[in-house]
């Protein structure tokens, strides 16, 4: 069997169903950490990033890859698994790939003043994702929370744009978070 027809989810309506409630978990909650399984995307995606990809795209949902994540395996298997158009950066909904192919940023959507929601979110993979590194403040933050970003000043640069700006997933095996575009960021 091809290896772009294996790996997807086994039971996709419960297994994307729990997927999706983890997304929005982390979304809503930044700085929080959780645990995504069901798929086996080929190399270089993690894990979280694959289910995240089958979760959150499909025939209607543009996607741009960056970097080492642009490869035949990924975009073969992105195709037969959820169909999502491969776009150019300007055109994404979602952007995947490491913080240094992502750049520069200046690329993807931020929105409209009408439509706000029109950004592009970007789905990041770290070789690490942690509780600890960078401040977070904010709506769905009880006080202060932690995590590990690849920088600082472009999640500042990026909230002073609110309500405009991107959101972000980072992936990091088969562990995700998120930083939405309202959460204050700060160095420690």
């Amino acid at each position: 069997m091809s290896a772009a027809l294996s790996g997807g989810f086994a039971e996709a309506p419960v297994q994307a169903s729990h997927a999706f409630r983890a997304a929005l978990s982390v979304l809503a909650q930044p700085g929080e950490i959780r645990a995504l399984h069901g798929a086996v995307p080929p190399a270089p995606l993690s894990v979280a990033a694959g289910v995240l990809v089958l979760t959150l795209c499909d025939g209607t949902t543009p996607l741009h890859l960056a970097g080492a994540a642009d490869c035949e395996a990924v975009r073969d298997w992105i195709t037969f698994h959820c169909g999502a158009p491969l776009v150019s950066a300007e055109r994404a909904m979602f952007a995947l790939g490491d913080w240094p192919a992502l750049q520069p940023l200046h690329r993807f959507s931020i929105g409209q003043p009408d439509y706000p929601d029109r950004a592009t979110t970007l789905i990041v993979e770290l070789t690490q994702l942690e509780a600890e590194g960078a401040a977070l403040r904010g709506p769905g933050i009880a006080g202060v929370a932690y995590l590990s970003l690849p920088e600082v000043a472009a999640f500042q640069a990026n909230r002073a744009q609110f309500p405009l700006g991107f959101d972000c997933f980072f992936t990091c095996g088969t562990h995700i978070a998120a930083l939405p575009r309202s959460t204050h960021v700060e160095a420690v």
